[in-house]
């Protein structure tokens, strides 16, 4: 059980300080970008979520059913040159914003990674510092046994005499 609590503790510590690494990495986030780079961030979500996709086929659902009923004024009748003009539109910024956002976002990947490198890196130094209190432990240990042995066979030799 004590083991478990140990555990529980550590994941706590560990969960709490990348907490506060990520509010700090969004803080700096907030800071440092203009309107324009979160403009462009909230363009790329959307246009990568189920959202869009689902607003979107529904879009070109309804164009299309609109175009090809009979008995309704077509406003763009096939092969849909008006559509393929937005489609193309939509490709061609979408991109770029896509792009933007991506950039930033393997620039934030990387300060996160370099954080993860300086905490491995200062838990591996813990860690070593800890291997070697602990040989010396039991160096000490080796020792103090060696001398209870020492002592056990002086008084062995004390009582037989």
């Amino acid at each position: 059980m004590e083991q478990d609590a140990i555990h529980q503790r550590l994941n706590k510590m560990v969960e709490d300080y990348r907490k506060n690494i990520v509010a700090n990495l969004d803080n700096d986030y907030i800071k440092r970008t203009r309107f324009g780079a979160r403009v462009a961030d909230k363009v790329a979500a959307f246009g990568g979520s189920w959202s869009f996709i689902f607003s979107f086929a529904t879009f070109l659902l309804l164009w299309l059913v609109w175009n090809i009923l009979p008995g309704v004024r077509h406003f763009d009748p096939r092969p849909f040159i008006l559509l393929n003009l937005i489609l193309s539109f939509l490709a061609g910024f979408q991109a770029p914003f896509i792009m933007m956002a991506q950039n930033r976002h393997a620039a934030r990947d990387k300060v996160e990674a370099d954080i993860d490198f300086a905490i491995n890196y200062r838990s591996e130094i813990e860690i070593e510092e800890i291997q070697t209190c602990l040989q010396g432990i039991e160096k000490k240990l080796a020792d103090m046994e060696q001398g209870m042995e020492e002592i056990r066979r002086m008084l062995n030799q004390g009582l037989r005499s």
